[in-house]
């Protein structure tokens, strides 16, 4: 049941599309219509143009004066021109029928690809508005998996199930009626009839049978896809380091085993949808011997004639096609459910990090950054912030060192609230972030990370990240205060070169800088440098050091950096292990002491020496 509600759920997204459902249900009904009228031909066709039979109407005792006029004059028309015409006709029903039949495929598709659009974009919509903690635990392949090829799935099932759906019940009630109105005006025998309505349901019973377990077999098809993307992404990402380590082979065979599960998998699937159109059609043929036998006898007996039955026949044949349609339906229902199960998992799923009722605008920075008691952890079993307290001035620079693992960019990313704290409270100018509206907080701090993240896009929209249309100048100055305008203007196209996928056609100094350029120009009063020249070799290092410095005016910097030697001039230095505080001063007063900070700067003062 709950499936089910999920698909009915999904339908939601046909509803700013309904009016192009109405035209296409409109065709579908012209289409229905027209092979309706075509079958009806057989009858003046067969019974009054081959056997010469005068034309009648069945069962109507007194017609209407001017029916029985015109079929005076369509008696008296020569068997020849009759059939000339009755070829004109038909000719123009089965036109009309294909003109509604391309409408109805072009509506239907294009609502098919409006819903997969929207879908997609809901998705994706969601994925930016989810927090930090959803992504840490979720594979990157999994997230593109859930929007392509999921969604893809599912919008294909719609398409197709949805014009089944809408469809084949108008074909059953056009070629049902055809049916009945042949049975009642040429007096077709009840036994007949009672076998058609008892043997034809049998078509459904073989594709219910196969669809019930399709459900199970089409979410493992998609959880391997899955790990193929996962593997593909991973691959790519990290090819410099499969080479290094002569791991093609390992990852070949990694891929190998997810491809073969696929490949399995969406053979089982394919199996079961290819044996549903067979057996179906084996039931229906079957039924449709039944019915030739026994009405085959009546007509050789003179029992009912050859026309009423040929068209009784061409209609129980046209009833097939539905049956077997919306029997298959239930088999592409079983597909899509478990895909849109999935992707529903990803739309349900609330932000952990969002605006509280009433939340307070961050207009600006004025006063201070404080870290009150703080306390951290990515799993109930480990603590990775242990009782922070922090009190950081307007204009000041912290540097936060220790070893891997001691927590400080989890400390930093508490601040612009990537991840929540689960015990004290950080303030800015004594207002806890958790009562700041989230992107007023942010676009008060400028952000540098130690993994350079870039866009394939050219170097002028990475600076003005968000903001396609700032002004040259502006983003200019941002690049010379990181030292990547002179490199930059050496540059195929300048500003406007596109640097490829995460900047792959740059090198690792001349990232840094343009991440470096990107965080300025947004010109934050708060500015986080995780790492931020640890991609830099002596000679960048020094000028972007040397623009940091410059900018440090009315700006607030905090610091992360392994090398102490760049955070020497900070204002305070908090020094972490095992996510506690253990030592805090200037550079001067740490180093006089015999801690943490001490020997690591005599370590890498020895490792400097020795290089």
């Amino acid at each position: 049941m709950s499936k089910m509600r999920d698909y009915v759920r999904f339908l939601k997204f046909l509803k700013p599309h309904r009016w192009i459902m109405v035209i296409a249900v409109l065709c579908m009904i012209g289409s229905s219509g027209m092979g309706g009228v075509s079958l009806g031909m057989i009858i003046p066709l067969v019974d009054n143009i081959l056997t010469a039979k005068a034309i009648s109407i069945p069962g109507v005792e007194n017609p209407p004066e001017f029916l029985v006029n015109l079929i005076d004059k369509a008696n008296n028309i020569p068997r020849l021109s009759l059939l000339n015409w009755l070829v004109l006709i038909i000719a123009f029903i089965f036109l009309l029928k294909e003109v509604f039949l391309f409408l109805q495929t072009y509506f239907m598709s294009k609502l098919g690809q409006s819903v997969l659009r929207d879908t997609r974009a809901a998705v994706y919509q969601k994925l930016l508005d989810l927090s930090s903690d959803f992504y840490s635990k979720m594979q990157t392949g999994e997230l593109v998996s859930r929007i392509t090829f999921d969604v893809g799935t599912i919008v294909n099932a719609i398409t197709e199930g949805l014009t089944d759906l809408l469809l084949q019940p108008i074909q059953l009630l056009i070629y049902l009626g055809m049916v009945i109105w042949i049975r009642m005006y040429f007096s077709i025998s009840w036994s007949l009839t009672l076998v058609t309505i008892v043997v034809f349901p049998l078509v459904a019973y073989p594709v219910i049978r196969i669809g019930k377990n399709l459900r199970k077999i089409s979410t493992a098809t998609q959880e391997s896809m899955s790990d193929i993307n996962s593997t593909l992404f991973e691959t790519i990402y990290g090819i410099g380091i499969i080479k290094s380590f002569n791991a093609e082979g390992y990852q070949v065979s990694k891929f190998r085993g997810h491809n073969n599960k696929y490949y399995k998998m969406l053979l089982k699937s394919v199996k079961r949808m290819a044996a549903i159109s067979p057996l179906g059609e084996f039931v229906g043929v079957s039924c449709m011997a039944v019915v030739l036998w026994l009405g085959g006898k009546e007509v050789v007996s003179g029992a009912l004639s050859a026309g009423a039955f040929i068209a009784f026949l061409a209609a129980l044949m046209s009833l097939i096609k539905p049956f077997k349609r919306l029997s298959r339906l239930y088999g592409i229902n079983q597909q899509a459910l478990a895909a849109i199960t999935r992707v529903l998992e990803v739309l349900d799923k609330e932000p952990s990090i969002k605006n509280k009722p009433g939340a307070i605008e961050l207009s600006g920075f004025r006063d201070s950054i404080e870290f009150k008691g703080v306390g951290f952890s990515y799993s109930p079993e480990t603590a990775v912030l242990k009782d922070i307290n922090i009190r950081l001035s307007k204009g000041k620079i912290l540097a936060i060192v220790g070893l891997s693992g001691a927590g400080k960019s989890t400390l930093v990313n508490l601040l612009p609230r990537f991840y929540d704290s689960e015990k004290g409270r950080i303030l800015i100018d004594a207002n806890d972030i958790k009562d700041l509206e989230v992107a007023s907080l942010r676009q008060n701090i400028g952000i540098v990370t130690q993994e350079t993240i870039l866009f394939n896009d050219s170097i002028r929209n990475n600076i003005a990240f968000g903001k396609p249309d700032a002004g040259m100048d502006d983003i200019i100055n941002a690049a010379k205060a990181a030292n990547a305008h002179d490199f930059i203007t050496k540059m195929p196209d300048g500003y406007d070169t596109f640097i490829g996928d995460r900047g792959m056609r740059l090198s690792g100094g001349e990232k840094q800088r343009i991440a470096i350029a990107r965080a300025l120009f947004k010109d934050p009063p708060i500015l986080i440098l995780d790492e931020a020249t640890s991609q830099l070799d002596t000679e960048s290092e020094r000028l972007v050091q040397e623009a940091i410095d410059r900018l440090m005016t009315n700006r607030t910097v905090l610091v992360i950096a392994h090398r102490l030697s760049t955070v020497e001039h900070a204002d305070k230095i908090v020094v972490l292990d095992a996510g506690r505080i253990v030592e805090s001063g200037t550079h001067r007063e740490l180093i006089g002491t015999a801690g943490i900070y001490k020997r690591l700067h005599e370590l890498q003062f020895k490792a400097h020496r020795s290089t």
